[in-house]
């Protein structure tokens, strides 16, 4: 969501890095740009203008127009100010001194609340808890059985309150049946509200003091922007939230409530939702999401995701061939398939160092589900020989193979081309020769 902000601070920081130093004239004239950037993001402006301040003030009082590598100077500044607007440090979800801990989910309807409650759920049983869901959302249509069916899914037990409960014989009948089954962690998925009025908050505080949970998070909707921003406000003046689980980071907004939310309301983001399967939803970690912000990629994310789909012999054995370049395209395939489990493929390559011209070279746009089953088909056409060696593939065996394949000559040698300057880029990045194209590294 990030592209258009990215690509702008890229470019201040280029035309910086074309100076061997920097006056102060020059200094304005990129923070102006850095300003108009992220009020273009939706940013809110009053964490804009102390943005830029800070940066200012921590530029002129490191001296980086007399420094001699000024640019790599003021990305660290603009990298360390994103971090510290961001929240500063990871925060993670509290637990009860006694189980099971209690977690209330709130929002406004259509931010993905209910969703969300499966993600979360899914997340903590990855990590070796045992969570129990809770369908508390009477006014929804269906609410209750959405929540069923993403509990079948991810194999996570969901309490559905009888007919006509009250909000005080659901938190009762909640926790005795947490407390039952051995759960460690409760999720309550409240009602989803249009707007928050006197007796709605009045009826949320109640919900609140009933369960005494251990944390209240909102989930705020990163595409509504600054409304996010102003859903957070109202949400905290009816309950005291302890933090903020984003979702659709993966939409086309601009940015703005992820760079706002926590400066404003400080209100700690504790989640992001990445898209819409259970498994799209990742710990916030400040440090990481201002990389990504500046395009120098957040190689750790990336590691953790890999950690799931790759044993160590796999990641072992790839290495070896990327540095030879020995890589055929039935590793091609088998990597992509990998990657695919770990989330689409522009996500994937957004977490490299470069990401956008890594884009760029490889139109990671159309890579979506539907081509890859079409790369399936060509690959599963070749023969065993083919795949180990794609140069040997000519005009009648393209022919042959976009038969078989149900495509045409031109999808063949599509792939063939994405083959080789993948197979290219994964040499490169392997003995890492790439670095030096690094804007920041220059």
């Amino acid at each position: 969501m990030f592209e258009s902000l990215t690509e702008k601070l890229q470019g201040v920081f280029r035309r910086l890095g074309g100076h061997g130093t920097i006056t102060e004239k020059e200094l304005n004239e990129a923070l102006r740009q850095v300003r108009l950037a992220l009020l273009e993001a939706d940013v809110h402006y009053k964490v804009v203008r102390q943005f830029v301040q800070e940066i200012r003030e921590r530029a002129l009082g490191a001296e980086i127009t007399r420094s001699l590598t000024p640019m790599q100077q003021v990305v660290d500044i603009v990298n360390r100010q994103l971090i510290e607007v961001l929240g500063g440090g990871h925060s993670r979800l509290e637990r009860a001194k006694s189980p099971p801990s209690v977690v209330m989910l709130v929002g406004l309807k259509g931010s993905g609340k209910t969703t969300t409650a499966a993600k979360l759920a899914l997340h903590l049983r990855r990590q070796g808890e045992k969570p129990l869901m809770i369908a508390a959302d009477p006014q929804r249509v269906a609410a209750a059985e959405q929540l069923l069916a993403l509990g079948k899914q991810i194999n996570v037990p969901v309490f559905v309150p009888g007919d006509g409960a009250s909000p005080s014989q659901l938190c009762r009948q909640a926790l005795q049946e947490a407390k039952h089954s051995g759960a460690s962690t409760v999720l309550v998925d409240t009602v989803g509200y249009l707007q928050l009025d006197i007796d709605e908050m009045r009826g949320l505080n109640e919900l609140h003091r009933l369960l005494s949970p251990t944390e209240v998070l909102l989930v705020a909707d990163a595409m509504t922007g600054q409304e996010a921003v102003h859903a957070a406000e109202e949400f905290g003046k009816a309950v005291s939230l302890t933090g903020l689980i984003l979702t659709k980071l993966d939409g086309d907004a601009r940015g703005g409530a992820a760079l706002s939310i926590r400066a404003v309301t400080g209100i700690p983001i504790k989640f992001v939702g990445t898209g819409e399967k259970v498994d799209a939803l990742e710990p916030f970690y400040p440090d990481r999401f201002a990389s990504r912000i500046l395009g120098m990629g957040d190689l750790l994310t990336l590691i953790e995701k890999a950690r799931e789909e790759f044993t160590q012999q796999d990641m072992e054995s790839l290495a070896k061939r990327m540095k030879r370049g020995s890589l055929t395209l039935e590793d091609f395939l088998q990597q992509l398939q990998r990657m695919k489990r770990m989330g689409p493929l522009s996500q994937i390559i957004g977490l490299l160092p470069g990401s956008p011209q890594v884009k760029g070279r490889l139109d990671v746009e159309e890579m979506d589900e539907k081509h890859l089953h079409r790369v399936e088909a060509i690959i599963y056409s070749m023969t065993p020989v083919e795949r180990h060696n794609p140069d040997i593939i000519d005009g009648s065996r393209r022919r042959r193979i976009a038969l078989g394949s149900g495509t045409t000559p031109a999808d063949v040698n599509r792939l063939l081309k994405q083959f080789r300057e993948a197979k290219r880029l994964m040499q490169v990045l392997s003995t890492g020769r790439g670095a030096r194209s690094s804007p920041f590294l220059r």
